[in-house]
């Protein structure tokens, strides 16, 4: 998500802090971060989902100019969408040396967002501008676009199709053949409406999730939204000045699962460890 964020893996929900009734919208990209991040912690006090750590498997390197908004995992390669206004793009990367062996650049009147593959096309979204693309997954030609109501952050897909997330606390569920929504649930913890829900990727069944601006990634269940666990990774890119984290991708024939950041020059395959 946006211009401050960078994620790449699980997702945390939020508590208010002393004072505040429920957290503030996100700041525009000239923001600092910082003050954003201060607006609220995760997970929220309430909270009795448990709670998950990380073991690095595994580090590559990976494009530090690439402002990760979508990360996907298919038939070997990395598939990534990248934002920023005139810096958008979509890329097929080799896991191993983090190298971009196709790329199609949007144009610069676009903030890309998020992406995933169905049905051999990838779909990706924009931030603001309402409209969406369709690509040939094979030759990343434009096929059409579609349109939706709102901000675009993510993307993902489960057998029925797609799933989107738009910055607030909301997953919209999707019709790929006519981008037409069929429901939506509410992400909650304990109650509490979890904001800011960014990348997205199906694991096992549950909707991975990066909240924005934070080290936290949340394991949603998507039949109601609820969290059923979160995963902190705090200290990952620890000493290392770079953006938040922000990218998801899921492996279902080796089980591996891969996280990286905006502006981050690593990508870490990790494991979950149980607290």
């Amino acid at each position: 998500m946006k211009r401050l964020a960078l994620s790449l893996f699980i997702v945390f929900g939020f508590s208010n802090l002393p004072g505040q009734s429920d957290p503030p919208d996100p700041p525009g990209r000239a923001a600092p971060l910082a003050a954003f991040a201060q607006a609220f912690s995760v997970p929220p006090a309430a909270s009795k989902a448990p709670s998950y750590s990380y073991r690095v498997v595994r580090s590559y390197p990976h494009d530090p100019e690439a402002f990760t908004e979508g990360l996907e995992y298919r038939d070997g390669f990395l598939y990534e969408s990248t934002g920023l206004n005139g810096k958008s793009s979509i890329r097929k990367v080799t896991i191993e040396t983090g190298e971009v062996v196709q790329m199609r650049a949007l144009g610069r009147e676009y903030f890309g967002e998020g992406i995933t593959l169905w049905n051999g096309e990838i779909f990706q979204l924009t931030y603001t501008s309402e409209v969406g693309f369709v690509y040939d997954a094979a030759t990343f030609a434009p096929r059409r676009t579609f349109k939706y109501k709102g901000e675009g952050w993510a993307l993902t897909h489960d057998r029925s199709g797609l799933i989107m997330s738009d910055g607030t606390a909301d997953l919209r569920f999707i019709d790929p053949a006519t981008f037409r929504e069929r429901r939506r649930v509410t992400v909650t913890d304990g109650g509490v409406p979890i904001k800011y829900v960014n990348e997205l990727e199906l694991v096992k069944g549950e909707v991975f999730a990066n909240v924005y601006t934070t080290d936290y990634i949340a394991r949603i269940n998507p039949a109601d939204g609820r969290v059923t666990g979160w995963i902190d990774m705090r200290g990952l890119m620890l000493g290392q000045k770079v953006d938040v984290l922000n990218g998801i991708a899921y492996d279902s024939a080796g089980d591996r699962l891969f996280v990286t950041g905006k502006l981050w020059p690593r990508l870490f395959e990790i494991r979950l460890v149980s607290r």
